[in-house]
């Protein structure tokens, strides 16, 4: 698919998406200055409602639909056109950084104030969307919202997902008052972009100015519970142990390995654990854990899931354990359109910017979205590399280049017969 691309130079106001950025990032502030926003708590319901003024104040209609997720709307020249759709999230994992998720979402409204400033108009409505649950740790698995919205999952199933707490998806949901009456399903859409920080070093040890997403990796989760027997740490010798937490650091250990074997581009992490019954006289008798695996190849995922289970289960039987395999979830490896990467580079070499292609490691909602329509991401440099911590940061130099990015490439889209 190609696209035409016009010579629309916008230039935002770069102080103005500074201060949006950060009076968001003072939701869920945390001493170190990330944010914890996790779904549906009382910061990202404020998140929501500081979103929610500013598009009223802007001229948007917004909208609701039934997984929470938000839609702001801009008319176009045609009101019956499809609209290209452009966004991504405000929730957070647990003390994360305040650069994920709410850049995408607060570039595509500066990109519309700016639209409004000159007023230039569109062919197609442009849609400005926050995603809920875009991150996953309270309510597994992730990108429960664009995955409900683009038929992966079953609005029911994610109304049942459950917190550490017992607490369910859809009352939170309710308690919050974001549980809208749009119905939450696949609709036509003409195309849809999302700008994040790129949450590796590729581009900043480059010195890269705007990463083009090729794609997105397929991930998997699973939760792993290793069940041994509890007894005295003193008087029981250590040949007659059922030490479960042994068990999980020889299969955790393990887990780490795997990538050498199945190629570098694999990655394996744990980030998950708890001990029971976590005593310092007590021999542990049930340990559970996560495990994330990526990679872009799915028969690569394939094999990284038998290994897992595999060496898992040596680490279990050396130490005389049972061992639970349950899946929690993931998505399968996702190329992007030919056509949306196209207008992103042009876009990028008519504004004289560095750039290269490069596939995700993270997860993110245009992985569903491009099962609904053409797609394709920016990614904007995330200093050293880091990012799911509070110290996670992106240049504002580098803010202001990729919504720019963004802007072209999504007027580009609009503007489209």
């Amino acid at each position: 698919m190609a696209f035409f691309i016009p010579r629309v130079q916008l230039k935002i106001d770069a102080s103005r998406l500074q201060t949006s950025m950060e009076e968001m990032a003072r939701i869920g502030a945390t001493a170190g200055g990330g944010v914890h926003r996790l779904t549906l708590s009382d910061s990202d319901k404020d998140a929501r409602d500081l979103f929610a003024s500013w598009v009223k104040s802007a001229g948007l209609s917004l909208s609701v639909d039934e997984m929470g997720n938000m839609f702001a709307r801009r008319e176009g020249s045609d009101d019956l056109a499809t609209p290209v759709m452009v966004g991504s999230h405000f929730d957070s994992v647990p003390n994360g950084g305040r650069f994920d998720g709410s850049l995408g979402v607060l570039a595509a409204l500066e990109i519309v104030r700016t639209l409004n400033d000159r007023e230039i108009a569109t062919h197609r409505p442009i849609e400005i969307v926050n995603w809920t649950n875009e991150e996953g740790p309270r309510f597994p698995p992730s990108m429960l919202g664009s995955g409900v919205f683009a038929g992966a999952f079953e609005r029911d199933f994610a109304y049942e997902v459950r917190d550490t707490d017992g607490m369910r998806f859809v009352d939170e949901l309710e308690r919050i008052g974001y549980r809208g009456k749009l119905p939450c399903q696949p609709r036509p859409l003409a195309g849809y972009l999302e700008l994040h920080v790129e949450q590796g070093p590729a581009l900043f040890t480059s010195g890269i100015q705007i990463g083009i997403v090729e794609g997105i990796r397929g991930l998997t989760w699973l939760r792993i519970t290793m069940k041994g027997a509890r007894d005295h740490a003193g008087p029981t010798p250590m040949h007659m142990r059922k030490d479960a937490l042994v068990g999980a650091a020889r299969a955790i250990s393990a887990i780490r390995d795997i990538p050498g074997n199945l190629g570098s581009d694999l990655v394996t992490t744990v980030g998950e654990i708890s001990v029971s019954p976590n005593a310092i006289n007590v021999i542990p008798e049930l340990v559970t854990f996560s495990v994330d695996f990526r990679h872009r190849d799915e028969n690569i995922l394939t094999r990284a899931h038998q290994a897992v289970v595999e060496v898992s289960g040596n680490a279990a039987k050396q130490e005389g354990l049972e061992i639970e395999v349950t899946p929690l979830g993931g998505s399968t490896p996702m190329a992007f359109d030919s056509g949306v990467i196209g207008a992103i580079e042009e876009t990028c070499l008519d504004k004289g910017y560095s750039h290269r292609r490069l596939w995700s490691a993270a997860g993110h909602d245009a992985r569903y979205a491009a099962d609904l329509c053409p797609t394709a991401m920016i990614f904007a440099p995330s200093v050293n590399g880091k990012s799911h911590a509070e110290d996670e940061l992106t240049l504002w130099e580098d803010v202001t280049r990729s919504c720019e990015i963004l802007g072209g490439a999504l007027v580009s889209l609009a503007n489209q017969p």
